[in-house]
């Protein structure tokens, strides 16, 4: 909270830090023991697949799937592929969430991450290859790249003892299954 919010993901980050707020004032003034973490990127199965309103990941796995069905050449992808995300798994957060109900009684708010960075260019080349779709990946730079790297530190929640227990590419995997059995 002590930099300038990103312009294209400022109303989001407005919420989150109303939220934040919240939950420090309610444990101010009426003692409610309120928990505010801040999550990586989520994704999993459930994520919305829908590529002008879904995440990334989902949105990436959408695209790989419906061009490989109609045999398109190409899959295009937005800005350059060079910013960085950590994503954490649904469940993985689940995880967190339990962890710290038991566990924490404090006004600061958590990190939840995974610790792991990849860039978005070497995300769509492994849901490419996951996904079994043979074309080109085509980066256009006239749109976007989002905010370059979105990481977090984490350090606070596994220096208590918690840590993610599903390892990226498996969590990815595993959500491709169950896109593949649910929403083709």
């Amino acid at each position: 909270l002590t930099a300038p919010l990103e312009p294209t993901n400022e109303g989001y980050a407005l919420s989150k830090i109303t939220g934040i707020r919240m939950c420090q004032y309610y444990r101010k003034q009426y003692g409610f023991n309120a928990i505010s973490v801040m999550p990586a990127n989520l994704y999993g199965p459930n994520d919305n697949f829908k590529p002008e309103h879904g995440h990334v990941i989902p949105g990436l796995i959408k695209k790989m799937f419906d061009h490989k069905k109609a045999d398109y050449p190409m899959v295009t992808c937005w800005g350059d592929g060079s910013p960085t995300r950590e994503f954490l798994h649904v469940d993985d957060l689940s995880d967190a969430l339990i962890f710290l109900m038991n566990n924490y009684d404090q006004p600061e708010f958590l990190n939840v991450g995974s610790g792991y960075e990849i860039s978005i260019r070497e995300l769509a080349e492994l849901i490419k290859e996951l996904t079994g779709y043979k074309g080109k990946l085509f980066w256009d730079t006239s749109l976007p790249n989002g905010t370059p790297r979105r990481v977090m530190d984490s350090t606070k929640l596994t220096s208590m003892g918690w840590k993610p227990k599903i390892n990226f590419v498996e969590g990815l995997y595993e959500t491709i299954k169950w896109y593949t059995e649910n929403k083709l």
